[in-house]
Parts: C-alpha cells; structure tokens; sequence
C-alpha cells in the first residue's frame, strides 16, 4: 500500500500541530547547497551540511525523543531566516536554540561564539580566552568542529591564530563563502 503525498503531507502536518513530534526536519536549499535544518519545540536543533544525515537524525531521536519526522512546517522560521542570511537582509539570528545534552563548556563556548558580530571574525585562542580557558584553543576548536547548527552559531568566524582559514565541518569552500557573503574576507 502507497500513501498519497497529500496525505503523507496532512499526517506530518497534524503531527507537528497536535505536538507529537520530538524534532521537525525539512531540506532547505541554500547558496551553499541543500542544508537538512531540524527543531524541536525548544528550538532549532541542528543544521547539516548533509541532505541525507542519517546518523544526525539518529543523534537528534537519543536526544530529544523517538519521534523525529520530516515536517517543513516545523522549520519555516529557520528557513525564513536563514533565507533572509543568505540574501544579505539579516546579519543576526532570532531563533530558539536546542543545545541540550551538550557539556557546560561547550554550551559556553557557543554561547560566546553567537556574540561574534557578522562580518567580522575572531581566533580559536581568543574564543577560549572568553570563556575562561585562555589555553583550551584545541577544546574550542573541537566544539566548532562538532557545533550542530552552524551558520546560525557562526563557527565559520573562527579562524587560526594567523588569520588563516582553518577547518570547517562544511568544508572551507562553504567558510570561505560563508565569510565573503558576511564581507569579512574579500
């Protein structure tokens, strides 16, 4: 038996309404490719660079709940913002974010990393200066490597101690991009 997509679409719809689901997953097209965005009710939950993430997925279900279904609906807010991003109309993010299970020192190290103005980019050491482990810029650099919702948590401002573009789980084409769009590398 085959369902309809029409009715596929209605069933993921009713069950991001009634609230049955844990977290809410769409693609999104993008400048930089199609990007798989999901949320939860406390907030946006992850961005991924891979459009068909099934170990992310899987990753969101242990920590957030079983109940993880593709439902657009359920990320048209980070869809509209990051749409506005990327057409240069937003510099800074309004979404709820979901970092539960993540470690306090990585918790801050993200929430220091969401201070870093648009356009502008700061060092790996001096992300782990702000956060009270000035010598942890190898710790730092493994919480960007492993932050779930970049873009929206800029970790492609982080660059090396020389100003050189270093490491970045999209790969640095998309850092590189990422930075021209933002106007902090020509």
């Amino acid at each position: 038996m085959t369902v309809s997509p029409d009715l596929d679409r209605r069933f993921r719809d009713a069950a991001a309404t009634l609230g049955l689901l844990d977290v809410g997953f769409d693609v999104v097209e993008t400048p930089l490719g199609r990007l798989l965005v999901a949320a939860s009710d406390r907030g946006l939950a992850s961005i991924s660079f891979d459009a068909e993430p099934e170990e992310q997925l899987e990753r969101l279900a242990r920590i957030a709940g079983p109940r993880v279904l593709r439902a657009p609906r359920s990320v048209d807010e980070a869809r509209r913002e990051l749409g506005e991003y990327f057409e240069g109309r937003r510099h800074a993010f309004d979404l709820a974010l979901d970092l539960r299970a993540l470690p306090q020192f990585t918790v801050s190290v993200l929430e220091e990393l969401a201070q870093v103005p648009y356009g502008e980019t700061t060092t790996y050491g001096a992300l782990a200066a702000r956060v009270g482990r000035p010598r942890a810029a190898r710790a730092v650099g493994t919480v960007m490597n492993r932050n779930r919702i970049p873009i929206v948590l800029p970790c492609h401002r982080v660059v090396g101690s020389t100003g050189s573009l270093v490491g970045y789980a999209g790969g640095l084409d998309r850092k590189t991009a990422l930075l021209r769009l933002e106007g902090a590398m020509l």
